[in-house]
């Protein structure tokens, strides 16, 4: 399976202004399916459906409301409400105006504030704020809460409805009400929405003691990544530095296949980049390309509680084949592979159907990568400045190796 459209991304993660659902679900299948078809499939013998046809009725013969009886709207709502028993926040049905909003919103200019979000038990979850987009400047941290948007709780809104309330038009408003681990007390945070762009790639140099190291961060993996990536590359082999950082913390994710061409980078040999593990033990093996171009250069990697899914496997792989140190704490965890399944009527279903598992096969799912040295941020950290203490342990790791 590959990704055969650039719109198809991952909902469950989503870029709140951008809603490119995309960030951090890097592997995408898309079948079209009609809803006749699918129920040709479905094993219906033993299925009781006498109870929902019952509530059914007695909902058209009694509400009081009958301007509020909807029929496409309560086939939608039992639909969601099916997709939702699995208990699976990546797998997501989106009624066909809910899907032209959200296709319609990759593709044009992408306004909010700039973070990718997670629903975890019902709690809407903060995977990281963007890089030098509004949610970081107003101080959002990942792992956060978001209790409010404005004046409504979230925990009486679908992730839909959170989303919606919170993207913007440039120049607006919006207060978030955030509850954080180690405060007691809820912050509220507004921030100001702006157009949001979000940088693949950027590299910096970093000397110490007479020493050189090329610092390459990667905020994405999407449609451009990669030929950022060759242009950076370049830097690095003209300047040979005497190490390189790969930097991929606050990074949701992206394509899978731009994950595994900079993979490719990094080892001469082909070698496996990702196990992806269906139902009934069937799995398949994404390899590198081999010829990897920095292939011998002494290497630290970065990550964080925001590195997620193609992020995750890149750094799982570079981990299991001990191609580089990694440093910093536990990513993410999101190891799933979504499919998407248009429906005949504009709707579509976004269902879990594997998940991912690093060289050595090891799950990335709930479990995330764990740093080969763990180095918590200070409590006055920013990133890629004096106050970045894992950069600094990363550089220290370098000089001492």
């Amino acid at each position: 399976m590959e990704n055969s459209n650039p719109l198809l991304r991952s909902i469950a993660v989503l870029l709140v202004g951008a809603l490119i659902g995309w960030q951090g679900n890097a592997y995408f299948s898309s079948t079209r399916a009609a809803s006749t078809e699918l129920a040709a499939t479905t094993p219906t013998e033993s299925l009781d459906m006498n109870e929902f046809w019952d509530v059914w009725k007695t909902m058209q013969d009694q509400y009081v409301n009958v301007d509020k009886l909807d029929n496409q709207k309560q086939v939608y709502g039992a639909i969601a409400g099916l997709v939702n028993s699995l208990e699976d926040p990546y797998s997501v049905f989106m009624t066909p105006q809910e899907n032209e909003e959200f296709s319609s919103s990759l593709n044009g200019d992408l306004e909010g504030i700039g973070a990718e979000l997670f629903v975890d038990n019902g709690r809407l979850v903060v995977v990281s704020p963007l890089k030098d987009s509004p949610a970081e400047k107003a101080g959002l941290l990942s792992g956060d809460y978001i209790g409010m948007v404005d004046d409504q709780l979230t925990s009486e809104m679908s992730l839909w409805e959170a989303i919606m309330a919170i993207r913007g038009a440039k120049d607006t408003q919006v207060k978030l009400t955030v509850l954080r681990e180690g405060t007691p007390d809820p912050i509220e945070i507004t921030i100001t929405r702006q157009e949001i762009k979000v940088p693949s790639i950027e590299i910096k140099t970093v000397e110490k003691d007479g020493k050189k190291f090329a610092h390459l961060s990667i905020y994405q993996f999407g449609d451009d990544t990669y030929k950022e990536f060759e242009e950076a590359l370049r830097t690095v082999l003209l300047e040979s530095p005497d190490g390189l950082i790969l930097d991929l913390r606050m990074n949701g994710g992206g394509y899978l296949d731009s994950s595994i061409q900079i993979m490719s980078e990094f080892f001469k040999e082909q070698v496996t980049g990702v196990i992806v593990k269906k139902r009934n033990d069937v799995s398949e093996v994404t390899k590198t390309t081999g010829g990897g171009q920095l292939a011998d250069i002494p290497m630290v990697v970065l990550i964080d509680e925001g590195s997620a899914s193609a992020s995750e496997i890149l750094a799982g792989a570079l981990q299991d084949y001990k191609r580089g140190t990694l440093i910093g704490v536990q990513s993410f965890g999101k190891g799933s592979v979504q499919e998407l399944n248009d429906l005949s009527d504009g709707s579509t279903l976004r269902l879990t159907i594997a998940k991912w598992y690093t060289p050595n096969d090891h799950s990335i799912d709930h479990t995330g990568i764990t740093p080969d040295i763990e180095v918590k941020k200070a409590d006055d950290f920013k990133i890629d400045t004096e106050t970045d203490n894992q950069l600094n342990a990363a550089v220290d790791y370098l000089l001492a190796n």
